[in-house]
């Protein structure tokens, strides 16, 4: 009778503790345990990093650190961890959490335009990818991988083809180049290939082209004429003129992209470069500006017309003025050299 109640109470301690231990798991896997106040929190987990640095993000966004480290040695999630970008949502619970930052890689929406120079691009990727500037710029100017796919230095901003395109965080330099040349490809299709074949174009002079454009005008639906008129200077052996080409040689001659230049000066023209089009015939060697797909589409479908000539229309802010001859062109010239001249800009 005193064995079976030595039993009976042995039988009734251990339910007890399992009970205990039962909530204390249940408490460990299933409770709430997010402390912040948005729906959502992001978090980053770089390539190699050690369970140790998890934590350390994880720390402020948690009630208690000390449960979920619990449950993650459970899981062996400490000894599995894996790069990306990863939401814990409001009132997850550890296993949730885990579950989530262990196999739930997000991608994000990467963006880009209006890069003047690679340099200013692999900054702009940089704040939106784990690869950072450096390692995007050396893969970027890589002399192997340009000559084999057709472009060199001053080519190379245009395989980028401003858009959105959805990556994860985690992505390499390489691998973001790599995904930017498939892009480009696509990109050219057989119908844009064909366009530039009949204007006696290669898609990089046509980029070319379309870094002017882009320069010349922000108004996408007047793209097209401004690309009608460096074409029909291109057919006549005409120089291109085109002050933003100036602008870009003055940049790139003091090494300063940040520098504001509103007005080009006739000693401007004087400057020895290549890029310069009032110099030298023909299109610039490469791209001034990475061309936004409405500047190069309005290269592909350029307006047919007989202008020549044009100048920014002080009338109508944004756009120009277009003359088929230079006696026209100087009429307008001179009206918008009146307005410039009233603002005070002087450079």
């Amino acid at each position: 009778m005193y064995i079976k109640k030595i039993l009976l109470a042995v039988a009734i301690i251990g339910l007890i503790v399992a009970a205990i231990v039962s909530y204390n798991i249940y408490n460990i896997m299933f409770n709430s345990n997010t402390a912040f106040n948005n729906e959502e929190a992001y978090v980053l987990i770089p390539t190699n990093a050690t369970y140790d640095e998890v934590k350390l993000q994880l720390e402020p966004l948690l009630k208690d650190i000390e449960s979920f480290d619990v449950l993650a040695k459970q899981k062996k999630y400490n000894t599995n961890v894996k790069a990306g970008r990863y939401i814990i949502k409001k009132h997850m619970n550890n296993n949730d959490i885990i579950n989530s930052i262990r196999s739930k890689n997000v991608p994000l929406k990467l963006s880009f335009n209006n890069q003047e120079t690679l340099e200013n691009l692999a900054a702009r990727i940089s704040t939106q990818i784990e690869a950072d500037s450096l390692s995007l710029i050396s893969v970027m100017k890589d002399s192997d991988f340009l000559k084999a796919n057709g472009f060199n230095n001053a080519t190379a901003l245009g395989m980028y083809i401003p858009n959105s395109y959805e990556f994860f965080w985690n992505t390499s330099a390489e691998q973001f180049r790599d995904r930017m040349l498939t892009e480009y490809n696509r990109f050219w299709t057989d119908a844009r290939l064909d366009k530039a074949k009949k204007l006696n174009l290669t898609p990089n002079q046509v980029l070319v082209l379309a870094s002017i454009v882009q320069k010349e005008t922000a108004k996408a639906d007047e793209r097209p004429r401004v690309a009608g008129v460096y074409l029909n200077r291109l057919k006549v052996g005409m120089l291109l003129q085109a002050d933003p080409t100036v602008i870009f040689a003055i940049k790139k001659s003091t090494n300063d992209f940040d520098q504001v230049i509103k007005r080009v000066l006739y000693k401007d023209l004087e400057l020895d470069s290549p890029y310069n089009t009032y110099k030298y015939a023909g299109l610039p060697p490469g791209l001034i500006a990475m061309p936004d797909i409405s500047a190069i589409d309005g290269v592909l479908n350029p307006e047919s017309h007989d202008y020549f000539y044009f100048v920014a229309d002080v009338k109508n802010f944004g756009y120009h003025k277009f003359a088929k001859t230079l006696s026209q062109h100087n009429v307008n010239r001179q009206e918008y050299v009146r307005w410039i001249n009233q603002q005070g800009v002087n450079r």
